[in-house]
């Protein structure tokens, strides 16, 4: 049984197919499809969505640029034409924690951000995400690019130790500060053609790793769109490089999955 613990299929890239991506999920063996909100209404979709779809479990979350106002592009950030107030949409995660698995997109983003003031917003906001996550005792499901150090120093201060660090840019020593944590990674299908995700399936534990997909992106083919069956490409990867049988490793990752959600 395979799991897909970080995937965005309200992403418009799914937009004319997402029921064949599903099917073809169901046929590679996957049970579970945790899908990852950003902000109020992509929040609303997925709640939807879970609705409709039994393989689709929803966690809700304030994507990191999202909650403090801007929003991402190919060319950099710009400022989100219709902000809105965190505090309210925590309110609305709370409301819904019998709904949801987890707390996620959460985190960190200061590979983009370099303004010193929006940085300190982030944390701030962080902290509100954490202490939710401290009260709703739910797994945070968090992204940390560029802030990896900043990210785990912070997390270590909360009594919620439920945490997938989703696709995870550390170094060496940080992941080995993850794993002592007792925290979670997630391994994407890019780990086929980046090293970097090999060092971190050699530094965890295999009672802390998990399979992700962040679909539409990060795809152990360049430039192809990924899909949650492709969580069997991690799968792979992780059994040759922990040296285990692939079906043993399937069925660890999925109580590691089994443990943390419930």
């Amino acid at each position: 049984m395979l799991v897909d613990v970080h995937a965005h299929l309200t992403d418009p890239k799914f937009l004319h197919d997402l029921p064949a991506v599903l099917e073809r999920a169901k046929k590679a063996g996957v049970t579970a499809i945790v899908c990852n909100g950003v902000n109020p209404a992509n929040n609303r979709e997925i709640l939807a969505l879970a609705k409709t779809h039994s393989i689709i479990k929803a966690a809700l979350g304030a994507y990191p640029t999202d909650a403090i106002g801007f929003v991402e592009t190919e060319t950099g950030l710009e400022k989100a034409t219709h902000p809105w107030d965190l505090d309210k949409e925590l309110d609305f995660i709370a409301s819904q924690k019998d709904n949801i698995m987890g707390i996620g997109e959460v985190g960190l983003e200061f590979k983009h951000v370099t303004d010193e003031h929006l940085r300190k917003l982030q944390v701030a906001n962080f902290k509100k995400i954490m202490a939710l996550g401290e009260k709703l005792k739910k797994p945070l499901i968090i992204h940390s690019r560029g802030a990896e150090t900043e990210t785990l120093e912070l997390l270590q201060s909360s009594t919620n130790k439920k945490v997938v660090l989703h696709c995870f840019g550390g170094r060496k020593s940080l992941v080995r500060k993850a794993n002592e944590l007792g925290f979670h990674l997630s391994i994407p299908p890019v780990i086929a053609r980046l090293q970097h995700f090999e060092m971190v399936v050699n530094e965890m534990h295999i009672n802390q790793l998990l399979t992700e997909t962040d679909s539409p992106w990060l795809s152990h083919i360049a430039d192809e769109r990924n899909e949650p069956m492709n969580v069997q490409e991690s799968v792979k990867c992780i059994a040759k490089l922990k040296k285990f049988d692939p079906i043993e490793t399937e069925n660890n990752l999925f109580l590691n999955y089994q443990r943390l959600f419930f």
